[in-house]
């Protein structure tokens, strides 16, 4: 099994990924075991003093006032973790509580955060064991970190709580930690508030999305090759001529792969549209000349996947500097200082997952609006209408589009951005706050919606171009249908009942199914 192994600093986004989703083992560097003895003592001389200091020897939040004697110290961080864990709703993604316990466990072997060596070993040993605490949809604002999220987990190290064991079962978390021969943490001073101040939910969530999104991005660019060939289109605006004098980087990177996809193809431009059909009406002059420009759907594919590819080249900008980053209140600094400060607003954070969900809605727009002109009989050069066997009698890809069309028109709302919002708490001492978590949450939904569409779309596109009988596709083209087809979907036809096509599709696209088919033919796509 692979194994990450955690330091002060140097984790990446491949590690989080191997941990949330491979079930990667975590261990300790001997140099983050070291970092975090000098900072605790550092803590436990500060707790040792008369003087009030911030989530060692005081209240938290608004309540920071008061002084807190020794007597009551563990007291104060066990309560902290009670009363935070206060998240409710339908329970959160076991990858993404994994991602949430990593990266806050990432943090703690920083050494700024106080927080002993024993404590973060037992965050390793949970993971390690498979057991995931059980966190709420609700309960985080994006500020002061994911608070309830990071509670919940913290509950779990306590020994209180629930968790999912590594078979699926949720049991109470401290019959899982016996069972797996973990001792509960006994908090000392400052742990409790350390285990819980982190932007760790909603980064782990942005470096999830930015890994599904690469692989749909790639398969939007194969889509929408399919439709241009599947609707006879001309691949001249692909050039790399006319993508070189607008330099945008995602831009000439999505040209390319549709390019690639479509090298060889019978159809690019191809000058009788109906020559080749089984159903339709006669040809008119338009369809029977060689179109000098086709739709927008279809011509300024690259652009739109463009865009987004960018703007995903900067949100994994943010999301390195946010993994490079300690964020904790307050810090232990390497002087000896513990100071507060602001690191856990999540705003960096949130505000790119606001703009990748805007990104996705307009990448699932543009491909509804190529499905759309695939079916109609008025646009689609010579296709019979939605691609029916037996236009009248069959009905064909008519829902189909209507499901995507309602797929899209969710997107558009999940695209209006959560970090615009702010609810002041805490007695207006927490008085602006980012919902970065909240962000994250419609940005997994909105992901997830975006390889439906493209589902839809393969599963159009495919079909157009098996009805485009006596032209040839492009050998990219072909392993595609060829291999959707491996994978069950079925291709025209009479009508059946959909969903289970349309649903195997779906897999098939969550899985990676068209770059995997395009790629041998191909070469690797940008």
């Amino acid at each position: 099994m692979h194994t990450v192994v955690v330091g002060t600093s140097g984790t990446t986004a491949a590690d989080v990924i191997a941990v949330a989703r491979g079930n990667a083992r975590v261990e300790l560097s001997q140099e983050a075991l070291d970092a975090l003895a000098r900072a605790r003592e550092i803590v436990d001389a500060l707790a040792a003093k008369p003087d009030p200091v911030y989530g060692v020897s005081t209240g938290f939040g608004a309540l920071a006032t008061r002084h807190i004697g020794q007597e009551l110290r563990a007291q104060l961080q066990r309560n902290i973790v009670r009363s935070h864990a206060a998240g409710m709703g339908p329970r959160v993604e076991r990858e993404v509580v994994r991602a949430l316990m990593f990266l806050r466990l990432k943090t703690v072997a920083s050494g700024h955060t106080g927080v002993r060596p024993h404590v973060a070993r037992t965050m390793a040993d949970v993971l390690n064991a498979g057991i995931t605490p059980v966190v709420h949809e609700y309960g985080s604002l994006g500020c002061s970190g994911d608070l309830a999220p990071l509670s919940h987990c913290a509950l779990t190290l306590m020994g209180e709580g629930d968790a999912e064991g590594p078979d699926g079962t949720v049991r109470p978390a401290g019959e899982l930690l016996a069972a797996h021969g973990i001792a509960p943490v006994e908090l000392r001073e400052k742990e409790g508030l350390a285990l819980l101040n982190g932007t760790d939910g909603m980064l782990g969530m942005l470096i999830m999305a930015l890994a599904d999104l690469e692989k749909l991005y790639k398969t939007a660019d194969v889509t929408a090759a399919l439709s241009l060939e599947a609707l006879l289109g001309t691949d001249k605006v692909l050039r790399p001529e006319l993508h070189a004098i607008r330099p945008h980087p995602g831009q000439g990177a999505a040209a390319a792969n549709m390019l690639a996809v479509l090298k060889g193809s019978g159809l690019v431009g191809h000058p009788h549209a109906l020559d080749s059909v089984r159903a339709g009406d006669a040809p008119n002059q338009a369809d029977a000349a060689t179109r000098v420009q086709d739709a927008y759907s279809v011509r300024c594919a690259p652009q739109v996947a463009g865009a987004g590819r960018d703007t995903m080249a900067h949100a994994r900008l943010v999301a390195e500097r946010e993994l490079a980053s300690a964020v904790d209140n307050p810090v232990v600094l390497p002087d000896g200082r513990v100071e507060s400060n602001g690191n856990f607003h999540g705003a960096p954070v949130a505000y790119v997952l606001d703009f990748l969900a805007v990104a996705a809605a307009d990448l699932g727009s543009i491909a509804e609006r190529r499905t759309d002109r695939l079916l109609d009989k008025n646009r689609s050069h010579g296709l019979p209408p939605f691609l029916a066997d037996d236009a009248g009698v069959d009905s064909g890809l008519m829902i189909a589009q209507y499901t995507q069309a309602a797929l899209v028109s969710e997107m558009k709302r999940l695209a209006v951005p959560a970090s615009a919002d702010s609810i002041p708490s805490s007695a207006m001492q927490e008085d602006h706050v980012s919902m970065g978590w909240s962000a994250a949450r419609k940005l997994r939904t909105a992901i997830g919606n975006l390889n439906r569409i493209l589902a839809v779309e393969l599963y159009a596109a495919t079909r157009a171009i098996e009805l485009r009988a006596g032209l040839t596709p492009a050998p990219a083209s072909r392993a595609v249908v060829d291999a959707l087809r491996a994978a069950g979907v079925q291709g025209p036809g009479p009508d059946r009942f959909l969903a289970p096509d349309l649903d195997a599709a779906d897999g098939f696209v969550r899985a990676g199914g068209v770059v995997a088919a395009v790629e041998p033919v191909t070469g690797p796509l940008a």
